[in-house]
């Protein structure tokens, strides 16, 4: 069988991107074409090594491992340690879904150019084939994910949650949002996100009507300046904005009549309404609570 070596290249960094982008996608970060290409052509060169070479090392599945890691963390730009095994559980799901549409359609549609070479399950097919196994893939895995958050109910993901502060505390309905990775920077403290107008018996005035200012370097109260926090965040555009955290005195999440105390987060202060009938107030990450 002749392998053809820039083609080898060409189908690994296709495949590679639409993989990583998928990743992107189902974990909600934010996409850099550049390096997703970067990670994608590292796992295209690698790949090239592998055909050309007769070293058993290329093949060793520890070294694959360390690969992947590389890739994932070179494309998505992990900001944990945490944030990064999810990214890299989600890319080896994406992997194999992507692997395996593509032999299937390959099957269907000429068995006869699957080959075994090198100890190795081979699919001798041309780009067009990559480009369909891909794009079906893609559309498949990215469906699949949506579909499974869609059938757990708003009701069910709703839960109460108390923030304490210095000047009292605050009682709010709170949903736990699964795209919500936010940390706070310096200590890796995960993020609350909580509408400005419920804090005002708890926060200074001074400090909610003046949020843009305080992020822009503007100083307050000595005392209530060590609890400030500024959380970098990316959204739908905004690529590079600031939210102004509080770091509280404790925190208590009530769900499903279990009550969890964490005084490790931040309250980071939202502007604007998250939710249009007033059901819920603040947004709660998966890491903060354990169900």
């Amino acid at each position: 069988m002749t392998i053809y070596i820039d083609l080898v290249f060409l189908e690994n960094v296709f495949m590679n991107c639409i993989i990583i982008y998928a990743t992107a996608i189902i974990l909600k970060k934010e996409i850099k074409i550049l390096r997703i290409l970067v990670g994608s052509i590292i796992g295209a060169v690698y790949a090239c090594i592998y055909y050309i070479s007769n070293m058993q090392i290329y093949s060793n599945i520890i070294l694959k491992i360390i690969l992947s890691m590389v890739i994932v963390y070179v494309s998505l730009k992990s900001r944990g340690v945490k944030e990064f095994f999810r990214e890299l559980l989600i890319f080896y799901l994406t992997s194999f879904t992507f692997g395996g549409v593509t032999f299937a359609l390959l099957y269907f549609i000429k068995p006869e150019n699957i080959v075994y070479e090198q100890g190795s399950l081979i699919g001798v097919y041309p780009l067009k084939m990559i480009l369909i196994g891909g794009l079906v893939g893609f559309f498949l895995i990215v469906i699949s994910f949506r579909s499974i958050k869609n059938k757990i109910s708003k009701k069910d993901l709703l839960c109460n949650i108390c923030i304490i502060f210095e000047k009292g505390k605050v009682d709010m309905k709170a949903i736990i949002d699964t795209g919500n990775f936010l940390k706070e920077p310096i200590s890796g403290k995960p993020v609350i996100i909580v509408e400005k107008d419920v804090l005002k018996n708890v926060i200074p005035m001074d400090v909610l009507e003046n949020m843009e200012n305080i992020i822009n370097g503007e100083k307050i109260d000595d005392k209530f300046m060590s609890k400030i926090r500024l959380i970098p965040f990316s959204a739908l555009g905004t690529e590079n904005g600031l939210l102004l955290g509080i770091k509280p005195e404790d925190f208590y999440i009530n769900y499903h009549e279990k009550i969890v105390e964490n005084k490790n987060v931040i309250v980071g202060i939202y502007n604007k309404k998250l939710s249009k009938n007033n059901k819920y107030n603040a947004l709660v990450g998966l890491d903060i609570i354990k169900i």
